[in-house]
């Protein structure tokens, strides 16, 4: 199955609550940090809502 990479590359002060709210369930914190998520579509909605403060990367899970 497929991963995703999301980079946080701008911060979420100054926007709305429910933004810095997606962007704490995406489990970023700080500038540049990344995570890797299950490709899945209630992850592609939340990327969706904050594409303009992250960048997304698609990787393959190399693991099956």
């Amino acid at each position: 199955m497929a991963k995703l990479g999301i980079t946080l590359v701008k911060s979420g002060i100054g926007y709305k609550y429910d933004q810095k709210a997606t962007l704490k369930a995406l489990g970023l914190h700080r500038l540049n940090q990344r995570v890797i998520h299950q490709d899945s579509a209630a992850v592609r909605g939340m990327v969706n809502k904050v594409r303009h403060l992250v960048r997304l990367e698609e990787t393959i899970d190399e693991a099956e």
